[in-house]
């Protein structure tokens, strides 16, 4: 069967599909590890550790591209608006990995992290075909979720995936401010964003194979990212997680721990004023410290748009 053929079904055959060779730094071959396949298990693995070591080191040098994109998320969030993640592949599961984790962790509203993969669900355990080359898809999904006011993420390891880049030109359109992070430093996309994220993690172990050095640079990235969104948010006091969703016993354990750790009280007293707070931590928390009852430690949060310090503050006054 010739190129350009089509199967009795009708679908393309495998030699119709258009083929791109990509030039990201991810997609050359590294020279450290080209007799990967003749070394010994132990010296494997010590060529891929190594070249881990290079991975935190590539985020320090991006810093400043993600204190400007924590700024505007904290900025889209204060205004009622929402952050996107749009991605494919590894890139994509990252990103629906870090939004899942936020409501549990913090207590953040389910709605204020959005993660889209291209291919949908089902792409999160199986590869999607051609998913992620639908540029139309991805612009689509955009324009039908993001609104102007919001912020969202392109996850890309080439920087040049036209899912994602099709989500990023469509929500510009709509008024949204748009991030680009990849691992391609020189990706053209960079010029069509606010923000551009390129970490240079270099050819991966694998030649191409971003789930390793690439993918560990976004995990990190996006665990910074929205971490630092939870913090300057208020739902963190000191180095502690006040806003834990108790939904399991060590958690619940946790709660009575960061409580006893703060206040020095003991683990009655602390438990006691964790009831009277109707299980509330932040509650509770400013309840021990000012020495007020529950329900004025409530108030007082309220007043302060639920910022710990912010209440203690208020009813220090």
């Amino acid at each position: 069967m010739t190129a350009g053929a089509v199967e009795p079904d009708g679908a393309p055959t495998p030699a119709a599909r258009p083929a791109i060779r990509v030039g990201a730094p991810t997609e050359r071959r590294n020279p450290l590890s080209v007799d990967l396949d003749l070394m010994s298990t132990r010296d494997v693995l010590s060529v891929i550790n190594e070249a881990d070591r290079r991975v935190p080191t590539a985020v320090a040098a991006v810093l400043d591209g993600i204190v400007a994109s924590v700024d505007l998320a904290v900025t889209a969030l204060r205004g009622g608006h929402r952050v996107h993640y749009f991605g494919a592949g590894t890139s994509g599961r990252l990103g629906v990995l870090d939004a899942a984790e936020l409501a549990p962790t913090f207590n953040s509203p389910r709605h204020w992290f959005c993660a889209h993969l291209a291919g949908g669900p089902d792409a999160m355990w199986r590869a999607v075909e051609d998913a992620e080359d639908d540029d139309s898809g991805g612009a689509t999904e955009a324009a039908g979720c993001v609104a102007a006011g919001d912020l969202v993420v392109g996850l890309t390891a080439s920087g040049r995936t036209p899912y994602v880049l099709g989500a990023l030109a469509a929500s510009r359109a709509k008024g949204a401010a748009t991030v680009l992070l990849c691992a391609n430093p020189e990706a053209p996309a960079a010029r069509a964003v606010e923000v551009f994220i390129g970490v240079d993690t270099g050819p991966e172990v694998v030649a191409g194979s971003t789930r390793m050095k690439a993918g560990t640079a976004q995990k990190l990235v996006l665990n910074s990212f929205s971490t630092a969104v939870m913090v300057r948010l208020g739902r963190v006091y000191s180095n502690l997680m006040i806003d834990v969703v108790a939904t399991n016993a060590k958690l619940r354990g946790r709660m009575i721990s960061i409580l006893v750790e703060v206040t020095g009280c003991p683990e009655e007293v602390a438990r006691r004023a964790l009831d009277e707070a109707d299980g509330d931590l932040k509650t509770a928390l400013v309840s021990l410290v000012s020495g007020v009852a529950a329900t004025a430690a409530r108030a007082a949060l309220a007043r302060s748009a639920d910022q710990v310090r912010g209440a203690l503050a208020l009813l220090a006054s």
